[in-house]
């Protein structure tokens, strides 16, 4: 037996008290004071919050369990379950593994250097081969199944073909898929008309599964973007829950967006920073992205295509996003540095960039204040995703994102009662995935919680220094078993892949 003594007990929905957790095997066997203590292993909780393990609702952990299944970023900072396969990129269903290979690269890491699936259930499969140190909850991911059944053009599925969609979705969620996720800004789930996300959102909704959209547009056009996927929601009748919410363009759009959402119902997450992180081949206009990663790179080696690529920067596309356009090389770095400090022009700098490194490249893009991020985090909706995504120089979310958000904005600015910020990392992220066996630290739930130093648990991963896991974590525990200890992983890996 484990007993946890003299922590003060955030139970994830409701007032802290200080109480001893027991735990048996993987379960909490029992909670209250001053429990029997003899025969068992102890740690000392006295001055530390012990709270559930914290929920990451939006992941790119896809392929990192290959190259490190501990997911050492993410167990060092709390995190025990965390959802993958988020903005409708997965690495399956897949049919041309080395062009889904190429696309995800920058985003997912390359994983195996063979993949042997091609079905979402051999993916899941070859994923708990790995066993992770956490639980990993995969996402049915539509830009995936849109590849499979339709390839990577800019064409509209015929009756038979949205029929075969709908049965890849169908057997995603057979397989374990706990939501069904869109990336509107991504290739070829771009390419898809409303109608089409309707149809496939109905599945979802056989499911109860929500929707988890990266939207169409999160600069000028954000609110349309929001509106047409909750439209898609009540059509279809599947709940939705929107991917790191936020603005690019102007932040007088946020109190409206926010308004909006709240209104619809709909809940979403946040990843509590004023920068993002994606392909630096979403700098491109969708055109230029067409048929796939060769034929993007074949493309954008042409020079009369790279001057049509500068000329749409300089005055934009209708709908389209327009990175470079709107925040300017000043705001966009690669590997540390920003395109404007690179020098020479910033177009011809982004497509040599994209040339060199096959297309893997990943940016950082600075655009909203650290006042706005915060009116964000307030919000009663919002829950927490990471959208972590590992590399050499990643953005610092990968390893700051729990710290940031319970550490500074909760427990040293106040932003929110303590026991509300444990919530929304906790149980109301498990009530959105419908996990009932964790979430909460109960009786008789699953033995997932952190224990936490208050006075140290803050982010410390800079821009400049990501890489940097939070003070203060005094033990991690996955289904009963220490994965942290003292801020150091232990090696132990109980987690694995959620299947239904």
């Amino acid at each position: 037996m484990l007993v946890v003594h003299g922590a003060r007990v955030y139970p994830g929905e409701g007032l802290p008290y200080e109480a001893d957790v027991a735990v048996v095997g993987r379960s909490i066997v029992a909670i209250g004071a001053n429990l029997p203590r003899s025969d068992c292993q102890v740690v000392d909780g006295t001055g530390c919050l012990l709270c559930p393990g914290f929920i990451d609702l939006h992941a790119h952990s896809a392929l990192a369990s290959f190259e490190d299944p501990l997911l050492t970023p993410k167990i060092l900072q709390g995190f025990t379950t965390e959802v993958i396969c988020p903005d409708g990129l997965a690495p399956a269903p897949v049919a041309d593994r080395s062009a889904r290979q190429a696309y995800l690269r920058a985003l997912e890491g390359g994983g195996p250097a063979h993949w042997g699936w091609t079905s979402f259930a051999e993916y899941l499969d070859a994923l708990a081969a790995t066993r992770p140190a956490l639980t990993l909850v995969p996402s049915a991911a539509h830009g995936a199944v849109r590849d499979f059944v339709l390839g990577s053009g800019n064409v509209s599925p015929t009756a038979p073909q949205l029929e075969a969609m709908r049965a890849e979705v169908r057997l995603g969620f057979e397989a374990g898929a706990r939501m069904l996720s869109f990336g509107l800004v991504y290739f070829p789930g771009a390419f898809a008309g409303t109608e089409e996300l309707v149809a496939l959102a109905e599945v979802a909704a056989e499911f109860g599964a929500p929707l988890v959209p990266h939207v169409r547009n999160e600069g000028a056009g954000v609110l349309d973007a929001v509106k047409e996927m909750v439209e898609v929601s009540r059509r279809s009748g599947a709940p939705l829950h929107l991917s790191h919410l936020k603005c690019l363009a102007d932040e007088t759009l946020i109190e409206p967006l926010l308004a909006y959402v709240d209104e619809s119902g709909a809940t979403f997450d946040q990843y509590p920073y004023g920068a993002g992180s994606t392909l630096l081949a979403s700098l491109l206009p969708g055109w230029a992205q067409e048929g796939g990663a060769a034929a993007t790179l074949a493309r954008i080696a042409q020079p009369e295509t790279r001057a049509r690529i500068a000329a749409d920067v300089a005055v934009g596309l209708p709908g389209w996003e327009n990175q470079l356009g709107t925040l300017g090389p000043e705001r966009i770095d690669v590997d540390g540095s920003s395109i404007a400090d690179r020098g020479g022009d910033a177009v011809e700098t982004v497509l040599d960039l994209l040339l060199e490194s096959d297309l893997a490249a990943a940016m950082i893009l600075h655009y909203a204040s650290d006042a706005s991020v915060r009116l964000v985090a307030r919000d009663p909706h919002q829950l927490v995703g990471s959208d972590g995504i590992f590399g050499a120089h990643p953005h610092p979310r990968l390893y700051g994102t729990a710290p940031r958000f319970l550490g500074r904005f909760v427990l040293r600015e106040g932003l929110l009662p303590v026991e509300e910020g444990v919530a929304r990392l906790t149980a109301r992220a498990a009530d959105r995935l419908g996990l009932a066996d964790r979430g909460r630290i109960e009786v008789g739930l699953r033995a997932d919680f952190v224990l936490l130093d208050p006075d140290r648990y803050v982010d410390d991963a800079t821009y400049a220094d990501p890489k940097r896991s939070p003070e203060g974590v005094r033990g991690v525990w996955v289904a009963g078993e220490a994965v942290v200890r003292d801020g150091r992983v232990t090696g132990a890996r109980p987690g694995g892949v959620l299947r239904r």
